[in-house]
């Protein structure tokens, strides 16, 4: 058996077995059965190759798995996940703030327009840096561009504590915006960079389900000080505690190795690795910082200005990477224009307008919802796929838009200045209803579109996956302060029965997106990612790549492959 090659497909061509093992024992005659594609059987195989494919892909490096995630791995993956909980928390205080505030900035009431300019001010804030931090994440680091995004959030939480003018609040809101912008851009990146290849993906959910717990406690919080004197002022207050862990932990971690490589800093690199993968040999370490060495010489350009702007000329120029940033790019449009965050900034104040006299205990049961189906995303969003999750979570949304629709029509609500009037008698029955639906929302939301646009790093080649990924989110954002300065303006002018129907119908132009140019891209190769992009979005193809990727994984485990090594490729 030693030497021998079992060939898995043509498109398969990057990913070969070799058996290294010259005493394995035969497998059982029932797992010599299995075969794949051209009836081949896997037998004793123990170590997996994985063929140069491109020409950022010139060192293969195997990195031992057996012993599982490292401890330092995921205390790493943890400390990152708070800017994920910042971003949720920060972005999910201001709901239950809107409704406490009362009188306590220039003493007076906030109009609505207040409303939507002190929460769109964080939008703001978050669109501009997050494409700042997309081109200054190589020249500074990702851990201290975290840190400064710490920084950020510190400044603008004082200034909100200690407000007691409009224009504080709201210059508080935008600073803690840059925060908010760096922290939602450099987050996944950092832990895509240090976590392994086959608990990736996994990892970057992590970050999502920190943001959606980062609400929740956000509005637990709200309903718990909501009849507390100056209650919103320790709501926001609270930010700072988790803002301060992060800084202080990161003192004393580390950056990432690519960016320690990147910079030329070998031994570094090297440390970083040796603590993430216990017992690797110094040769694969030394092997796999080649590797790292030889994708950063394959960006062109002297320096790094020159080499961003190439990458941006790239981006959109090459084919792939054009259709990757359109794909990117919608799918962060549609987490936003699709209605969510009009609920995470404004549920209290909906759930005020139809009788709920504890708006902010109600919104705790939608963020909650939010939170655990983000959680059912992190365990089965690799088994599933990323587009058959949202081929499933964008029409229930819409069903859920649709009736949310409905019950506001016959609640009749009318809106004088920042009063909602209640028309109709019995009110409080299809209040009942609202709330199920948009728990309805909440839920598919979760599984779905809240979660997979995150995942945006996996289109992109090595060479333009900063600025791509930075165009991406400056689009969540984007999106995020359209709707956070127009939705209550909506509510008053279309009406809320117009302006849930309106959501609706970009939940169906959404899906029609999705399935037309969302190819299923979950296990598959960069090289093959190109390869899909190159010529036309190939939803067909990529779909029959990916069943074959499970055959491939169902065939190695039924005959009890158990592999020692595993590729650990940037």
């Amino acid at each position: 058996m030693a030497g021998e090659k079992v060939e898995l497909s043509s498109m398969d061509s990057a990913i070969e077995i070799r058996h290294v093992n010259q005493h394995a024992k035969e497998i059982s005659s029932e797992n010599k059965s299995e075969s794949y594609d051209d009836n081949k059987e896997f037998e004793g195989s123990n170590r997996v190759v994985i063929k140069p494919v491109n020409d950022e892909d010139d060192v293969s490096v195997m990195i031992n798995f057996n012993q599982g995630v490292s401890h330092f791995i995921i205390m790493l993956t943890f400390v990152a996940s708070l800017s994920g909980f910042l971003f949720g928390y920060d972005t999910g205080y201001i709901s239950s703030a809107l409704i406490s505030i009362g009188t306590d900035l220039d003493n007076k009431e906030l109009t609505y327009g207040e409303k939507e300019i002190t929460t769109a001010a964080t939008s703001l804030g978050a669109l501009i840096f997050a494409l700042v931090a997309g081109f200054s994440v190589d020249i500074f680091g990702r851990k201290p561009c975290l840190m400064f995004s710490n920084i950020m959030f510190l400044i603008g939480a004082i200034l909100q504590v200690t407000a007691h003018k409009f224009w504080q609040m709201t210059a508080g809101r935008f600073i803690m915006g840059f925060g908010v912008g760096i922290g939602s851009l450099i987050a996944p990146l950092y832990i895509s960079e240090i976590a392994p290849k086959m608990i990736r993906g996994r990892l970057t959910v992590i970050n999502s389900l920190w943001l959606t717990g980062g609400q929740l406690i956000a509005y637990g919080c709200g309903a718990g000080l909501n009849h507390v004197h100056n209650g919103w002022r320790i709501l926001v207050g609270l930010s700072l505690i988790p803002t301060v862990l992060q800084f202080v932990f990161f003192i004393f971690l580390p950056d990432t190795p690519r960016y320690y490589v990147m910079k030329g800093d070998y031994e570094k690199a090297k440390s970083v690795l040796k603590r993430s993968y216990n017992g690797v040999s110094d040769e694969l370490i030394d092997r796999k910082i080649e590797e790292l060495l030889a994708l950063n010489q394959s960006i062109p350009g002297k320096n790094h200005v020159e080499r961003t702007w190439n990458a941006v000329k790239e981006l959109h120029t090459k084919p792939a990477n054009f259709r990757a940033l359109i794909i990117a790019c919608g799918l962060q449009g549609i987490q936003q224009f699709t209605g969510w965050n009009s609920l995470v900034y404004f549920s209290g104040t909906i759930f005020e307008s139809v009788g709920f006299k504890n708006s902010s205990a109600v919104s705790i049961i939608v963020s909650g919802t939010n939170f655990i189906f983000t959680l059912v995303a992190f365990f089965c969003i690799d088994k599933i796929g990323r587009r058959n999750i949202l081929i499933i979570g964008i029409p229930g949304m819409t069903v859920a838009h649709v009736m949310s629709a409905i019950a506001f029509h016959f609640i009749g609500i009318k809106f004088v200045g920042n009063t909602a009037i209640v028309e109709h008698s019995g009110f409080s029955s299809w209040g009942i209803v609202i709330i199920v639906f948009i728990i309805m929302f909440a839920a598919f939301y979760a599984l779905g579109i809240g979660t997979v646009p995150w995942q945006q790093s996996e289109l992109f080649p090595q060479n333009v996956r900063g600025v791509g990924t930075a165009f991406a989110t400056a689009t969540n954002w984007a999106g995020s302060l359209v709707i956070a300065s127009t939705f209550l303006t909506m509510l008053q002018n279309i009406t809320p029965t117009g302006t849930f129907g309106f959501f609706a119908g970009l939940c169906v132009v959404s899906f029609f997106f999705c399935y037309f140019c969302y190819p299923e891209l979950s296990g598959l190769e960069l090289e093959e990612v190109q390869t899909i992009l190159q010529d036309g979005f190939n939803v067909q193809a990529s779909k029959e790549l990916a069943k074959k990727r499970k055959r491939q994984i169902a065939v190695l485990k039924k005959a009890k492959h158990q592999p020692t090594e595993e590729i650990i490729e940037e």
